[in-house]
């Protein structure tokens, strides 16, 4: 299984590759993370590393354990920099309604259900982007978001053994990051088509 092997290194260079831009933009105050968007994805992220490891999924799990460990840094740096500091109720919403289902992986000590949890905790994890990019869609990376969809997906073919636990949550991240691209190009266009006031 020497290519799943190279399949995890080629993931882990795409999330670096991507990471490294997106933290230097961060830094110099060209994007602006939503704060509770990255703390979600870090937690989730993470705690999904913990899962697929517990359920054999071996190599093709390493790629997400370094996405989460660097998710942290951004939620963080996201802080520190007041990336986006404009928090709404909705965002509220979404981060209560996140944070509030992270036990329930815990309770239910099954790696499916865990997952399961993760992965839509993950998504509600978008909530808040998609509200900002919808208003903003200049303040994201769109490369960013290709190299995560195409990560995710190296990821799943890594992966040594399929599973729901070990393929829903990068298959579900994968489809999430193209449709927020989909969103941002598509806010894109519609900014420069309006006509200026």
């Amino acid at each position: 299984m020497f290519y799943k092997e190279i399949l995890s290194a080629v993931a882990i260079a795409l999330t670096l590759v991507a990471f490294y831009p997106y933290v230097r933009g961060i830094i110099q105050g060209a994007i602006k993370p939503h704060v509770f968007s990255w703390v979600i994805w870090g937690t989730t992220t993470f705690v999904v590393f913990l899962a697929q490891l517990e359920a054999h999924g071996g190599v093709g799990a390493w790629p997400i354990g370094v996405s989460g460990s660097i998710t942290i840094l951004i939620a963080i740096l996201a802080y520190v920099k007041r990336a986006d500091v404009a928090i709404t109720k909705t965002d509220w919403l979404f981060f209560i309604a996140a944070m509030s289902s992270l036990p329930l992986w815990y309770l239910t000590s099954d790696p499916v259900w865990a997952v399961v949890v993760l992965t839509v905790v993950d998504l509600l994890g978008f909530g808040p982007t998609v509200r900002k990019v919808n208003a903003n869609p200049h303040s994201e990376s769109l490369p960013f978001f290709a190299l995560f969809a195409a990560r995710n997906s190296i990821v799943v073919m890594a992966l040594e053994d399929y599973s729901v636990v070990t393929v829903l949550f990068p298959a579900t991240t994968a489809a999430a990051c193209v449709l927020l691209m989909a969103l941002i190009a598509y806010r894109r266009h519609c900014s420069i088509d309006s006509p200026q006031k």
